[in-house]
């Protein structure tokens, strides 16, 4: 018998720890064929997402995936996103939270052990409210070059082991 993987049970706790704290849940999501968001917000390959009780409509958290209807521009979308594919969630307010490794394409694949005193933090710029990409953006990224993100900039991670 597999073993089940404890990150469904972290990302609900994190969610309600945000949510009795009277933070606002955000959502790290590496986005694939898998995942159903607007791809107008996706920059680098990842999206993310404000989970606030105000900020969706009937959010799920299951083992497997995590769904639930939000406004992109005032129209309604719905948003699937399976778990193997949350990088973070964390509070928008503080950055406090967990950052996860991805695995993309692996739903039944059991994760890679970690020594039990090395838990993941998590470093985060302020999250920036979602907005559209712009078209004629340039290819480079201006994030990646290595210079810190200015204030409500995108939101960077970085693991501290």
């Amino acid at each position: 018998m597999s073993e089940i993987s404890t990150k469904p049970y972290m990302l609900r706790a994190i969610y309600e720890w945000c949510t009795d704290s009277g933070y606002t849940p955000y959502l790290a999501v590496k986005v694939d064929r898998a995942t159903t968001v607007p791809m107008e917000y996706v920059k680098n390959g990842e999206i993310v997402l404000n989970i606030s009780f105000g900020a969706t409509s009937g959010l799920k958290m299951d083992n497997d995936a995590i769904r639930f209807h939000a406004r992109f521009g005032g129209v309604s979308r719905e948003i699937f996103v399976p778990v193997n594919n949350v990088i973070a969630i964390y509070a928008s307010e503080n950055g406090q939270g967990m950052a996860f490794e991805a695995m993309l394409g692996m739903a039944d694949a059991e994760p890679e052990e970690e020594p039990e005193d090395s838990a993941p933090t998590l470093s985060l710029a302020p999250a920036p409210s979602p907005a559209p990409a712009a078209e004629s953006a340039p290819s480079g990224t201006p994030d990646d070059d290595g210079t810190p993100p200015k204030k409500g900039g995108r939101p960077t991670l970085t693991r501290i082991k």
